[in-house]
């Protein structure tokens, strides 16, 4: 693999994680109603979950794909109904006030915001057709170890430096107070927007 191809590859990679989809929504209310710890703990395992998808992706998901198209559709209806239960979670609270934030500790904890993270990223199907159909084109056949890891490592890091940028954007108390006056509005429109994405996840 050359300097060019990992670049390459890094940064159609970048495109992707920073485009808006249920990672950074899910960051993005994170850092907003948790503080910024907290939303720094969810991009970790936001990464973890890339992470996994894209180490499957390298050594055969999209081969295993092409053998079971079924599995492929289980992965969709399993993960678009999980994250249509966050939506009807945040739906469902969407009137309750927001918690006050307590001095010198996160609002989750860091095992609760890792695990949110990662479960919210497998979940989620687009990063699977992403790595299987995409990023594998780039990665050329052949590609040494030491490339490889590069660029998983490269991976990880592009989904937890653009979701912790989120998380920390959302985290500002200017941000907070406006959210506090219009949570009831923004937490149904999240739920919303989640609930669309969910739904179109498993139904393609």
């Amino acid at each position: 693999m050359t300097l060019a191809a990992f670049l390459a590859a890094w940064a159609l990679h970048l495109v992707a994680a920073a485009s808006p989809g249920p990672a950074v929504l899910m960051a993005a209310r994170t850092g907003v109603t948790e503080g910024f710890r907290t939303g720094m703990w969810l991009a970790f395992g936001l990464g973890l979950g890339a992470l996994v998808w894209a180490v499957a992706a390298l050594f055969g998901l999209a081969v295993l794909f092409q053998i079971a198209p079924a599995l492929l559709w289980g992965f969709k209806v399993a993960g678009g109904l999980f994250l249509c239960w966050i939506a009807w979670n945040m739906w469902r609270h969407a009137a309750d006030p927001l918690p006050a934030p307590v001095e010198g500790r996160a609002a989750r904890g860091r095992l609760s915001a890792l695990r949110l993270g990662l479960a919210t990223q497998l979940a989620n199907p687009k990063p699977a057709v992403f790595f299987g159909a995409v990023f594998v084109g780039t990665v050329p056949p052949g590609t040494s170890l030491p490339w490889i890891a590069a660029l998983l490592f490269a991976v990880w890091m592009n989904e937890v430096i653009c979701n912790i940028l989120v998380a920390r954007l959302f985290s500002f108390d200017r941000t907070r107070s406006i959210y506090a006056r219009l949570k009831t509005g923004i937490d149904r429109a999240f739920g919303g927007i989640l609930a669309v994405l969910g739904l179109k996840i498993a139904a393609t």
